[in-house]
């Protein structure tokens, strides 16, 4: 049986700046907190990771939640 998932959409509640970090966070079913501890940690540590933007360009595709 194939389970729906609801589309990947920027969070209108969890935001802190656009949603996006808060948006993935719904969508996997985490903590919006643990989310943008994870995406920063990452960011950080991964020079091959440029968070800001992998955020900006994310901000840009994903559309804006209900």
């Amino acid at each position: 049986m194939v389970e729906m998932r609801k589309p990947l959409r920027r969070s209108r509640s969890n935001r802190m700046v656009a949603g996006v970090v808060g948006g993935l966070a719904e969508y996997w079913s985490l903590d919006p907190t643990l989310a943008r501890v994870i995406f920063v940690v990452v960011s950080i540590l991964s020079a091959a990771f440029p968070g800001l933007l992998v955020y900006a360009i994310l901000w840009l595709i994903i559309p804006e939640g209900e």
